[in-house]
């Protein structure tokens, strides 16, 4: 009797807390729901190292009017994103991402036949839409309400400083690299470094060099002697007074004997 009475008070009990703790597990948090939003449509997971830093994206967001608020609301490397808010209610979203991080998202822009401010554009369902600058930087405006059109939202992917964003070292760099001309340029072969000569050769090289130093000296010294010889064979023949000018001769050179 006693068993049964407590069974009658623990069990309504005990399933109170099991139907409290399933609603629980099964209702999202807000940080999830947040972080649900601003994730979904366009930041990207994995962040490649080389990808521009989310600060830098920030100078290049629209500025607020008198009718809508333009509110910062994440950035991380790679990506930057706004809210923007008009009577207290956010209508849209902004955002600006390196699709280094995220190739998929570049591609989608190759077949693209629709451009906006010169640049090849993409609607992404009916609530997005997206251009991506220099074959790199992805910037798109999703509409939260109703209200905010697609025409609202091709108008305020124009309010971007979008030649601004275009100047960027690394959209320069990454449209130049995948230029087709240069992407089909062969690369030369590269000429094989100059081999050092053995130090036996070097020897030989400068012996033979003193060789031939050796050569012309003797030469110089054999041509000397020959000169030498000549001259003492025509002073023998020479007759005495021939040392004389020929004016002083006759008075200078001696004279025979009668």
């Amino acid at each position: 009797m006693v068993f049964a009475r407590w069974s009658r008070i623990f069990v309504p009990i005990l399933l109170s807390l099991l139907l409290f703790i399933t609603s629980c597990s099964s209702t999202p948090s807000r940080y999830s729901q947040v972080q649900k939003d601003t994730t979904r449509w366009g930041a990207p997971g994995a962040v490649a190292k080389k990808a521009e830093k989310g600060g830098t994206f920030n100078q290049f967001f629209p500025d607020p009017t008198r009718s809508y608020e333009v509110i910062p609301t994440q950035e991380k490397k790679g990506f930057a994103e706004y809210k923007v808010i008009k009577d207290g209610k956010t209508v849209a979203m902004l955002s600006i991402n390196d699709t280094l991080s995220l190739p998929t998202a570049a591609a989608k822009y190759k077949n693209s036949t629709e451009k906006i401010a010169g640049y090849p554009a993409v609607d992404q369902g009916t609530t997005t839409t997206g251009i991506l600058v220099n074959d790199r930087y992805q910037v798109k405006v999703l509409s939260r309400d109703p209200s905010f059109t697609k025409e609202d939202r091709v108008a305020w992917l124009q309010k971007f400083d979008l030649r601004g964003l275009a100047k960027l070292e690394g959209a320069t760099t990454t449209a130049k690299q995948s230029s087709p001309s240069e992407a089909k340029t062969p690369k030369l072969a590269q000429p094989n470094p100059p081999v050092a000569e053995p130090v036996l050769t070097d020897a030989k090289s400068r012996a033979a060099t003193i060789k031939a130093k050796a050569d012309e000296v003797r030469a110089k010294a054999a041509a000397a002697m020959e000169k030498a010889a000549a001259d003492s064979a025509q002073a023998k023949k020479a007759q005495p007074g021939d040392e004389y000018p020929p004016m002083l001769k006759p008075l200078l050179a001696p004279q025979p004997a009668s």
